[in-house]
């Protein structure tokens, strides 16, 4: 581990440059109070916190079908949707085929082109182009699309807003994994996703995958793989270890893997705690180009699990 790495193991570091963004933290203000968080919005936060790590979304508890059938809101979509919706709580995904017409993938495609080029936008190592929402217009229209707001609401019982998108040209190559770990709510439950494909997606590319109803299993927080934190410092964990633990645990419940071999403007919208991620990329020619949007419920605590920092919005 480097020095860097080192240093951010400590708590102080992040209160600092949390305190310095603390306009962008208010959004929690009003959840800590609702749920008698009693904290410093600028204070690392974790499952520790929390009474419990159980989901509260509403088609994560109950008879999910029965709510859906009797739910007048249901038939605000169109016929196909209404159908995979049902299977949502089994399943933890949902399909929308050619969510977005070629016009609009086209120009997604175009900005994510320029943007590299004009602004010199490094890659993280599995090969995402983080926020470009704040610098496309396009981007910013599809993550806000008011059919896809409405969806997503309904689904979560909330109204949402979109935190973060993440564009890719090339595959992630990324190992299975819960977004839970990353941007976590409190409640559990109140994050959700979406990926869209902006070309169609070959085999060979590294294509998304995804475990169906992985999302039932238990949430797998800090505690739960030994990531133990003081009031001082985080854990000695780091996200491999997590990998190496959701690994395992795929291999225990014998869960059957899905691949996303999705055509142009397709949409995969999946569960706070889908197990999902990229296969490797066979052909390097390729290119993958996609697009992922995490939303927030507006109403509960947003924070990241595994670094114990309030989400920045």
């Amino acid at each position: 581990m480097s020095i860097s790495d080192s240093l951010k193991k400590y708590k102080l570091l992040h209160w600092l440059y949390n305190l310095f963004n603390s306009s962008k933290l208010k959004h929690n203000k009003e959840a800590y109070r609702q749920y008698n968080i009693e904290k410093k919005l600028f204070a690392s936060i974790s499952s520790k916190d929390f009474p419990d790590k159980t989901s509260k979304a509403w088609l994560d508890v109950g008879d999910a079908e029965k709510l859906l059938q009797n739910h007048p809101g249901l038939n605000a979509f169109p016929a196909p949707i209404q159908d995979v919706l049902v299977q949502w709580s089994a399943r933890g995904y949902l399909i929308w085929d050619h969510f977005l017409d070629a016009d609009t993938t086209d120009q997604v495609n175009h900005d994510v082109e320029r943007l590299v080029k004009t602004e010199g936008l490094s890659f993280t190592h599995d090969n995402k182009l983080p926020f470009l929402m704040k610098k496309s217009a396009s981007i910013r229209d599809v993550a806000h699309d008011a059919k896809l707001l409405q969806l997503l609401s309904f689904m979560l019982g909330k109204e949402v807003v979109p935190f973060q998108t993440l564009n890719f040209i090339k595959g992630s190559g990324q190992r299975a994994h819960s977004d839970s770990i990353h941007m976590t709510t409190y409640p559990l439950g109140y994050l959700i996703a979406v990926w869209i494909a902006l070309e169609d997606i070959h085999e060979d590319a590294g294509p998304l995958y995804y475990y169906p109803g992985s999302h039932r299993l238990p949430y797998l927080l800090n505690d739960d793989f030994g990531n133990i934190s003081t009031a001082w410092k985080l854990g000695q964990k780091d996200y491999r270890d997590y990998e190496d633990v959701i690994e395992d645990l795929i291999i225990k419940e014998d869960m059957q893997k899905q691949r996303f071999l999705a055509k142009k403007g397709d949409m995969l919208i999946w569960h706070a705690n889908l197990l999902h991620g990229g296969e490797p990329i066979l052909n390097p020619a390729l290119t993958r180009k996609s697009m992922v949007i995490h939303y927030y419920a507006k109403d509960v605590v947003k924070y990241h699990e595994i670094t114990e920092r309030p989400a920045i919005l």
